[in-house]
């Protein structure tokens, strides 16, 4: 009976040192990981966040000054189509 309990509690031993040596192999499998995917993403030419709310203020800036030149072009092709045929052949 003493015999079988040894075993047992060798088996347990070797289980439980194959566990955490599957744990620490996990950890550094994940570590490195990371680190592969930081050097990846560091390597992409990426806009920060700071950058693209400055451009999209520019865009809308933009954008709103569009509108406006256009309106405004609007207003003088109505203003010059309207003169033009005031003073048309038939006036």
């Amino acid at each position: 009976m003493q015999s079988e309990n040894r075993i047992f509690d060798d088996f347990v031993k070797v289980m439980n040192g194959a566990a955490g040596t599957l744990a620490g192999m996990t950890r550094e499998a994940e570590g490195a990981f990371r680190e592969r995917m930081r050097e990846w993403i560091g390597g992409l030419d990426m806009v920060s966040r700071d950058e693209f709310e400055a451009l999209k203020a520019i865009a809308v800036a933009a954008r709103e000054e569009n509108q406006l030149l256009k309106a405004r072009i609007d207003a003088l092709e109505a203003g010059g189509s309207g003169a033009a045929n005031a003073s048309g052949p038939g006036a």
